[in-house]
């Protein structure tokens, strides 16, 4: 097997891993949303790469490699009529491989879409759907391939000796930029702030969902930096930026939890989230620079930062649901500036220079340094225009009512969360349903439902409503069973007593101010039962003598009636024994 075919092989299975990212974004920031808007993010997801595959291919791609102008591509922009000459020939080799070109154009493709991805999470759950694809699209169209341009595509840094080796600058820190002009001109959500500006933590509505997500990513990653090499001629450099970027990784997980734990007084999953992205940003830009045990440095180093830089954006009011701004911007500047400081000539083949602490003096900072600032005047400047275009012309934001019910509905009339009414309701409209179970016959509406008054000279009903923890059920069945009773509503309810709830919870470093605990209501009605019995049995079940053993309330029922036949009082208590 040629070696063209093993590079050409290896480039589309990391570009496959990159693809598979989206699903692990659209999962993390799904997950750290709340239910209400879990279509609306999803959806985001899905739309994006498609959008930002449209533009890329129209104009994108030839505006980032369409020639070696220091500024942007100005020939050979038209792919889409046919593959010019210039991006195969051997003396302006695109990206110095010789893979085939589709599978060049596609690798970069969905690094593009990875960049425009970032920006869906910082403006979640208040942004309007087609504000958000039409700044994709100009995101992808113009803005990525210009600073793409700058660094890979032969640009003036990429003259200068700029180095980004897998995108900490091209795609983290430029998505981090747009995302949090997004932010700033979006305005935070209803009731993200207080009136004295403390933040208000608003929690995720499925924190499984998003660890799903970040395993997804994480193997993304395998795919994104290690398939960066463009060619598996030479597999231990593969192998040594795969070790780096894991490195990296682990470290930011143990220490963003870490430093949570000694924050907040607990380890927060969610900020352990951020801390494995984190990581992997921060190694990104320098994966085959740096040595692995400053790969283990930096992804401590991003754990870190990543905890004290959601903390301090949402001090400033900066409303990032799901940390991207932290994550991308904050740790894809950290891990470029780091080349400067830790590169090292020949720690793999693709190595150039050496940073400051390897003998490099401070050259190689000083461009990383002028990359840094030049990417952030442009990109968040150029991010900033079309946002504030967009604000004045058809508006960026879903109004008030939309974003309180939730952008599910207001902006797509469905649910991710179907309730089961609705669910019953799909299953009546359902032949195939009704036929295997048809309905039984229903009373005319011209026909008087029968009132049968069977209800026993003097019977006492009573309602005895029991509030306890879910782990009691079970014990609290039985002992009711003992007594002769069935029959009860469960329903799952929040709340607290005298000991206030919870006193110290957290969602990635806000306090909750909710002291609501999840709890269970019991709902029993009882004729013949006598009402000491039954609390007898209801306190043998549930005394342990501490906080939370629950509640008794008990309260006279002045009739009950069963719709069906009619009967009333103690013959219409049929789930009684």
């Amino acid at each position: 097997m040629s070696q063209v075919v093993i590079d050409t092989l290896w480039v589309s299975l990391a570009a496959f891993l990159v693809f598979w990212m989206n699903l692990g974004f659209a999962s993390v920031e799904s997950g750290m949303a709340r239910s209400k808007n879990a279509v609306n993010i999803l959806s985001k997801n899905f739309i994006v790469f498609a959008v930002s595959s449209l533009g890329f291919m129209l104009l994108g791609f030839g505006l980032m490699f369409g020639s070696d102008n220091p500024l942007v591509g100005t020939g050979n922009l038209w792919i889409l009529s046919g593959i010019p000459a210039y991006y195969t020939n051997p003396e302006t080799l695109l990206l110095g491989s010789p893979i085939t070109f589709w599978i060049k154009f596609f690798w970069q493709l969905v690094f593009c879409g990875t960049a425009a991805t970032i920006v869906s999470g910082a403006v979640a759950e208040r942004v309007k759907y087609v504000a958000f694809i039409i700044f994709s699209f100009a995101l992808t169209l113009v803005i990525y391939p210009i600073i793409g341009h700058w660094i890979w595509g032969g640009g003036w840094l990429a003259a200068l000796g700029f180095q980004d080796f897998a995108g900490g600058t091209v795609v983290h820190s430029l998505g981090g930029w747009a995302a949090l002009a997004g932010a700033i001109i979006l305005g935070p959500r209803i009731g993200k702030y207080s009136k004295d500006g403390t933040p208000r933590a608003i929690p995720g509505h499925n924190m499984s969902l998003a660890v799903i997500g970040v395993f997804v990513l994480w193997l993304g990653w395998f795919g994104f930096n290690p398939g960066s090499t463009l060619s598996f001629a030479n597999p231990e450099d593969v192998a040594h930026v795969l070790l780096t970027t894991n490195t990296a990784a682990i470290a930011g997980i143990l220490m963003s939890t870490a430093t949570s734990w000694l924050k907040i007084g607990k380890p927060d999953l969610g900020m352990t989230i951020n801390g494995c992205l984190a990581g992997l940003v921060i190694i990104t830009p320098g994966a085959a620079y740096v040595s692995i045990p400053v790969s283990l440095f930096l992804g401590v180093i991003g754990g870190i930062v990543v905890v004290f830089a959601v903390l301090t954006f949402d001090k400033f009011k900066v409303d990032d649901p799901v940390g991207a701004t932290s994550v991308h911007l904050v740790c894809g500047i950290l891990g470029t500036l780091s080349i400067g400081l830790f590169a090292r000539a020949g720690v793999t083949t693709l190595s150039p220079a050496n940073g400051l602490f390897y003998g490099g003096g401070l050259g190689l900072l000083g461009i990383q340094t002028l990359g840094v600032l030049t990417v952030a005047i442009f990109g968040f400047g150029a991010s900033a225009l079309v946002w504030f275009i967009l604000k004045k012309t058809i508006g960026i934001r879903v109004t008030a009512q939309d974003e309180i019910e939730g952008l599910d509905i207001g902006e797509h009339g469905n649910k991710a969360y179907p309730d089961f009414a609705a669910a019953v309701h799909i299953l009546e409209d359902d032949d195939e349903i009704i036929a295997i179970n048809p309905p039984k016959p229903v009373i005319p509406s011209d026909q008087a439902i029968p009132i049968v008054n069977t209800a026993s000279p003097g019977a006492k009903i009573t309602k005895v409503t029991i509030i306890t923890g879910y782990d009691r059920l079970s014990k609290l069945q039985e002992s009711l069973d003992a007594i002769g009773i069935t029959g009860m509503t469960v329903t799952s309810v929040m709340g607290y007593g005298m000991q206030k709830g919870h006193t110290k919870e957290y969602y990635r470093g806000t306090p909750v101010e909710t002291k609501l605990l999840p709890k269970m209501q019991l709902d029993i009605i009882i004729c013949k039962v006598p009402v000491p019995a039954l609390v007898d049995a209801v306190k043998r079940a549930l005394y342990t003598g501490n906080f939370g053993d629950g509640k008794l309330f008990i309260s006279d029922v002045e009739n009950v009636i069963k719709v069906r036949t009619g009967e009333e009082g103690y013959d219409a208590l049929q789930d009684e024994a």
